[in-house]
């Protein structure tokens, strides 16, 4: 082909103009490398507060820190969760607060007011309609205010160890970069994730593209220089990199 390109039947190599050279592209037959590469670049980057809380194996802790991202820095988030733990722990005790005390320890998260009502709001249909317990099914779970599926998913990969694929912004993000995908919302790109994803990384990709996300492939000018995957990636979208 011209310029040096070398295309297999299935788009294992294409060609990138930014390094004049044919390079692997993005797809299945590639993905574990991606993902080896990825867990050692891990160790390095700061762990996200959700995955740090869900070591304590608590649904209703789970949920409500993700309630409490949404919108927000992972360390205001963390500072937000424990100062609101530490007065309450429980949707018992959390329903026995005052709304303006929920909205005054969750500050200055993003949309902290309507957080704090969606906080009460959820201790209370867990306590009456779940017997105290935070739902392990993602259509009770998404009937919870302020419940995505991003949450949803979270909660039950994390809370329950049940499968699914946790799609925030990073994950959208970065899928799309690398040319994994081509979608055009997380909620798409969920669905597009669970038709190409082998099923082995589905409860691991949240994990791990979120601190890369926020660490290297950042929204605008990402450190393509640093970054180990740059030879797997299309940079779809990326006009200006570091």
């Amino acid at each position: 082909m011209d310029n040096g390109q070398r295309i297999t039947d299935n788009g294992l190599w294409h060609f990138h103009t930014n390094f004049g050279i044919s390079t692997p592209s993005m797809n299945n037959q590639t993905i574990d490398n991606v993902f080896k590469i990825l867990e050692e670049e891990m160790v390095s980057w700061q762990e996200p507060v959700v995955s740090r809380v869900s070591r304590e194996k608590d649904p209703f802790k789970i949920l409500i820190s993700t309630v409490l991202s949404l919108r927000t820095k992972d360390k205001t988030t963390g500072q937000a969760f424990n100062r609101l733990f530490n007065i309450a722990s429980t949707p018992e005790k959390l329903l026995e607060l005052p709304l303006s005390t929920i909205e005054k320890a969750i500050y200055p998260v993003g949309f902290y007011k309507s957080k704090a009502r969606n906080i009460i709001k959820i201790s209370k249909i867990i306590l009456e309609d779940y017997g105290g317990r935070v739902p392990g099914n993602m259509d009770k779970l998404l009937n919870l205010p302020g419940v995505g599926r991003k949450t949803a998913n979270l909660v039950i990969i994390l809370g329950f160890n049940g499968m699914g694929i946790c799609v925030d912004t990073h994950v959208h993000r970065i899928t799309n970069r690398w040319g994994y995908v081509s979608t055009r919302s997380p909620n798409e790109t969920e669905m597009k994730l669970r038709e190409v994803l082998p099923k082995r990384y589905w409860r691991r990709i949240n994990d791990l593209l979120v601190p890369y996300g926020q660490n290297l492939c950042m929204p605008v000018s990402p450190y393509c220089s640093r970054c180990k995957l740059c030879t797997y990636c299309d940079q779809i979208g990326v006009s200006n990199h570091r």
